[in-house]
């Protein structure tokens, strides 16, 4: 059996020159490779060329990572997007389906920022296509003109639910403090979601799936930035890190058993 589990993480579609391509930041890369002690594996944003059922037997956890592109509003019954945003549809094709299949399946998953908002739409929750418009709602992107540094600093605090995944993993904390740099945000929470924290304007910030068979936690914020500096970044990828080896294992198991002599 191998010592580490394999991840898959969620590549975009974009174009290097005149190519199309399949790119993850080194930032997610680099949370799986240490912070969850596991092997990393890029996805590509391929549709149904490649299969969740094919996906999902070769791999212990998946990643679904954040993005500059948005979900197409047209998956959770919206109107269009404003003129000039970014969308991403081979990777809607890949993520969407996959993300439902894995949870079904009982595979891992951490979900961040657009993997996070994906996880409502799969779950048949909606999206503020710009939570800066909202009424009542804060402005929760970054200045792009900072350095990256300071794009990633703590923004504001998070309000814990009490008993939660995510409270558990901050040792019981009511607080925490996390960045911000996001222009989308949940609107309505998908069924079969609970809400795990919430940012001090009501703007739901985490989420967990009532009743999943592994783990199935989403944020908004960024916890891969710089995540051994952080506590609760640390235990969420250490817990993912042990989900996912707990898969492996019951994989491992499954192939042993398959593979054992029978006997007349």
């Amino acid at each position: 059996m191998p010592n580490r589990p394999l991840v898959g993480i969620s590549a975009d579609r974009t174009m290097i020159g005149v190519h199309p391509s399949h790119v993850v930041g080194e930032k997610y890369i680099a949370a799986i490779v240490d912070g969850s002690q596991a092997l990393a594996m890029l996805l590509p944003a391929l549709g149904n060329r490649q299969s969740s059922a094919g996906i999902l037997a070769a791999v212990d956890g998946l990643l679904f990572t954040g993005s500059y592109s948005n979900v197409e509003p047209h998956h959770y019954g919206a109107h269009a997007s404003a003129p000039g945003t970014l969308h991403d549809a081979a990777r809607d094709a890949t993520t969407l389906p996959l993300m439902r299949a894995a949870i079904d399946a009982g595979v891992p998953i951490l979900a961040i920022c657009r993997g996070f908002q994906e996880m409502n739409v799969v779950f048949g929750g909606t999206l503020h296509q710009s939570v800066h418009a909202v009424d009542g709602l804060n402005d929760h992107r970054e200045n792009k003109e900072d350095e990256l540094d300071v794009q990633y600093a703590p923004s504001h605090p998070l309000a814990l639910t009490p008993g939660g995944l995510l409270q558990r993993l901050a040792a019981g904390a009511d607080e925490a403090r996390v960045n911000s740099l996001h222009g989308q945000g949940v609107e309505r929470p998908g069924d079969g979601l609970v809400v795990e924290a919430t940012a001090p304007d009501g703007l739901i910030e985490a989420v967990s799936v009532k009743d999943a068979r592994a783990f199935a936690l989403g944020v908004q914020w960024h916890p891969e930035w710089k995540h051994a500096d952080d506590a609760l970044s640390t235990a969420i990828f250490q817990a993912f890190g042990a989900a996912c080896r707990d898969r492996m294992r019951i994989r491992a198991g499954h192939g042993a058993a398959s593979a054992a002599p029978t006997h007349a």
